[in-house]
């Protein structure tokens, strides 16, 4: 009777064995990760982004991609200008913000911690209504008459600007209210030192500062070029003009700095060509070196991301300084 019941036991031991292997054999395997950016661990959780209107068209792109790759990862991406991407990433309000222009010391002193990503520039805009539009595209705009317009206010008329003196229609100039990269660097280009040297009206926002030069005859700006440039048509968007950029101040628009599209600015930031500023890196900041899924997401816009810049008409790092940004992390 014993003997009967120890084959009883080891009968129930193997059958359970059994189907634990064939359990085992046909689960299913663990979902792919994308291990460049994840060390091979599944990410999740959100990550929280604001900043700089400029690199914000990008950033929705690249949060779209990344999240097709893991799933359980939620962006809340917000722009607002670069001033308020570095208050709320130094007040721990978000884990990445976007600044489209170089860190300051004082908030490196501050915590602030960051790699650039992209290259992208900011350009003059003028209305299609422009009462001299054919001189300005003939003629471009040197850097001197820039800052005869935007800082020193020397220049009152459209008719200065192009040498036409019987023309006494009055400039108006605008700028931005908000803190924000863009005016930082074009105030560096005309001739002043930070974003309080631009005379002019203040519009909040960069899409407001379009719009309201598009409806102003009479008006001139500045503004990034994915705001500059229609996204689908790679035209300027309706209503502005940018004119051309005299930037050998030879008093004449040459091809390579008349830019009629997208493509042609592109090309100019690329080859360096547009001057620097305001052709500037885009650079996204945390308090204090990142960690975790902060780390995981940066780290990937600096390798795969990077494929990723110029259909949305933005210019890649070099390889050199994709390592560099990289080195920088670890």
């Amino acid at each position: 009777m014993r003997n009967k019941s120890i084959i009883a036991v080891s009968i129930l031991i193997a059958a359970s064995l059994l189907l634990n292997a064939c359990s085992s054999s046909g689960a299913p395997a663990p979902a792919a990760t994308d291990s460049s950016s994840s060390g091979g661990q599944q990410l999740s959780g959100t990550i929280t982004v604001s900043g700089a209107f400029a690199l914000y068209p990008m950033m929705t792109v690249w949060a779209d991609e990344f999240t097709k790759l893991h799933p359980d990862v939620q962006f809340d991406v917000q722009g607002g200008g670069a001033g308020k991407g570095m208050t709320d990433t130094l007040a721990g309000a978000v884990d990445i913000g976007m600044i489209s222009r170089s860190i300051k010391p004082e908030e490196e002193a501050q915590g602030a911690f960051w790699v650039p990503v992209a290259k992208d520039a900011v350009f003059p805009v003028v209305s299609q209504g422009n009462p001299v539009l054919s001189d300005l595209v003939a003629k471009g705009i040197s850097q001197d008459t820039f800052k005869k317009i935007f800082i020193t206010g020397e220049l009152k008329t459209w008719g200065e600007v192009v040498g036409r003196p019987e023309v006494k229609d009055e400039i108006h100039v605008y700028t931005r209210s908000d803190s924000c990269g863009a005016a930082d660097q074009w105030a560096l280009f005309s001739g002043g030192k930070v974003q309080a040297d631009l005379q002019g009206i203040g519009v909040n926002g960069e899409p407001a500062l379009v719009d309201t030069v598009a409806k102003d005859p009479l008006g001139i700006g500045f503004s990034n070029l994915n705001s500059v440039f229609d996204m689908t048509s790679g035209k300027p968007v309706q209503g502005v003009v940018v004119p051309p950029v005299d930037i050998n101040a030879d008093g004449k628009a040459d091809p390579n700095e008349y830019f009629q599209s997208k493509a042609d600015a592109v090309k100019v930031i690329a080859d360096g060509t547009y001057p620097s500023p305001p052709a500037r890196f885009e650079n996204l900041a945390t308090k204090g070196k990142p960690t975790g899924l902060a780390l995981a997401f940066i780290q990937w816009i600096l390798t795969d991301g990077q494929k990723l810049l110029d259909q949305a008409g933005y210019v890649p790092l070099t390889a050199d300084q994709q390592a560099q940004a990289l080195a920088k992390l670890k």
